[in-house]
């Protein structure tokens, strides 16, 4: 079994903003792949069974707030007994990478973000597998506004990165797809080689509604 973690934080008010784009991509994976219904509130999360290239998967976003993701992580790790070095996935927003831009990594330090330190901390190890979705320089070399970076992450993004931020939702479901199928080594080759870049979303991708983990229907 492999668990999907999407990271977030919980509340209508932070729906749209920067900082939940591991949420997004774990919704359009629920709108993919998912089954059953949307179980709220164990292990502190929001969770739901979904089949992804025939294997059985968890797909999970914690309903604390960002800071405090570890717990809902750790505990789904116990019960389910779940190897988070090789079975679990974590998707995360990186300030870092503008965007559109979408990489993988097999491990690493939590590079600042609180709640991939507070995973680190609950599960006791660094070396999980994470996907990092851009959200912060611009493609063409912008960079943010000058404003503090928390409230950078809790801004909304423009108009003009509406097509970004859709395309590279698709290439990080896509990539976690791949995590699954074949490993973090064979997801990490093909989302991070140059061919790979983000090109501007499909009008379908556009309109379709997606399920989120949270039960919720979506409002654009």
């Amino acid at each position: 079994m492999k668990m999907i973690v999407g990271l977030g934080n919980p509340g209508s008010e932070y729906a749209k903003t920067r900082h939940n784009a591991g949420f997004m991509v774990v919704d359009r994976l629920c709108a993919l792949h998912a089954r059953g219904e949307v179980a709220k509130g164990r292990f502190g999360a929001a969770t739901i069974d979904a089949t992804i290239a025939g294997e059985k998967c968890l797909l999970l976003k914690p309903t604390t707030y960002m800071n405090l993701s570890g717990r809902a992580v750790a505990e789904a790790v116990r019960f389910y007994k779940i190897d988070p070095i090789a079975d679990m996935l974590v998707i995360v927003d990186d300030l870092y990478l503008p965007v559109g831009r979408v990489r993988a990594r097999s491990g690493g330090s939590a590079g600042g973000h609180n709640g991939l330190s507070d995973i680190q901390r609950a599960i006791g190890t660094d070396a999980y597998p994470r996907v990092r979705v851009g959200v912060g320089l611009r493609p063409n070399g912008g960079k943010p506004p000058m404003m503090d970076q928390a409230d950078f992450v809790l801004s909304r993004f423009g108009a003009d990165e509406e097509d970004d931020l859709n395309a590279s939702i698709e290439t990080a479901a896509k990539a976690a797809a791949t995590f699954v199928q074949r490993g973090i080594d064979v997801c990490m080759n093909e989302c991070n080689a140059p061919a790979s870049e983000p090109k501007r979303a499909a009008e379908d991708s556009k309109t379709t509604r997606e399920r989120p983990v949270d039960g919720s229907e979506r409002k654009d």
